[in-house]
């Protein structure tokens, strides 16, 4: 028996595309499945060097939900470089300001830290409201 190695060619022939409703959902178990789908887990052909994950996109990424206290608690920080520039922000703010930051966060979080982690990421689409300009593409919902 011969271990399949998928091909980057084979695999991106194969790509379909997946719609996401993040109201009401908690952001990590949301995250997760996203980070699956987009990495190409859920296909028989998964090959952990070589991008065969599907498209993703997520809609009423405004109304994603976190549990307990993580809604004051849960802090995102950014900074530019220089001296005093450190910014911090508690996830109400930010859920409020730029919706799409706190599930491109999470999923970011979940997929591998190299070039295959950042072209994986690219195939994420996220929208704060149920308006989105990906319907030729057809996308199927993701039951979650």
């Amino acid at each position: 028996m011969r271990t399949y190695s998928a091909k980057p060619a084979e695999a991106q022939a194969a790509r379909t595309w997946w719609i996401v409703d993040a109201k009401g959902q908690p952001l990590g178990r949301l995250a997760s499945k996203v980070a699956n789908v987009l990495r190409g887990k859920t296909k028989p052909t998964f090959t952990p060097h070589v991008d065969t994950g599907d498209f993703v996109v997520v809609i009423n990424a405004s109304q994603v939900k976190v549990t307990g206290a993580k809604a004051d608690d849960k802090k995102y920080h950014r900074h530019t470089g220089r001296p005093g520039s450190l910014r911090t922000e508690t996830f109400r703010n930010v859920i409020v300001r730029r919706p799409e930051v706190p599930i491109e966060m999470a999923v970011r979080g979940m997929l591998p830290k190299n070039s295959l982690g950042r072209s994986l990421l690219r195939k994420l689409k996220i929208y704060p409201t149920a308006e989105h300009p990906h319907a030729a593409q057809k996308p199927a919902p993701l039951a979650l």
